[in-house]
């Protein structure tokens, strides 16, 4: 699964993930860092992409508009790329379970643990 990281992280992010996510981008790589949360979202969903996010808009996005495109959601507060990229790879089982899962659209990623629904 490609991921779409929103303006909220790091493009970083894009190459430390690259072996579990290759293809993925940054909203900034793709013209879309002054986008409004609707483009962003038509955009993922049109290309295949899941939205990474610390932003709740998303969240509300996808109860309102059911998925794709699916949402992790980082509830994480302010970290260093390498944090958040450890919390991704820590993640990891979780979160392919998630992606395929048809039935669940958002999940949330806390520093210590994870939810989804």
């Amino acid at each position: 699964m490609k991921l779409l990281f929103d303006n909220n992280l790091s493009d970083k992010l894009i190459a430390r993930l690259d072996d579990l996510f290759p293809g993925s981008t940054h909203v900034m790589i793709k013209g879309l860092d002054e986008s409004d949360d609707q483009e962003i979202w038509i955009f993922a969903k049109k290309n295949g992409f899941t939205i990474v996010t610390k932003d709740s808009d998303f969240n509300d996005l996808s109860v309102t508009r059911g998925s794709p495109p699916k949402v992790i959601w980082l509830k994480i507060g302010n970290c260093r790329v390498p944090y958040i990229e450890n919390i991704i790879r820590d993640n990891i089982k979780a979160l392919n379970e998630f992606l395929d899962d048809p039935e669940i659209g958002v999940i949330e990623i806390y520093r210590f643990m994870l939810t989804s629904h």
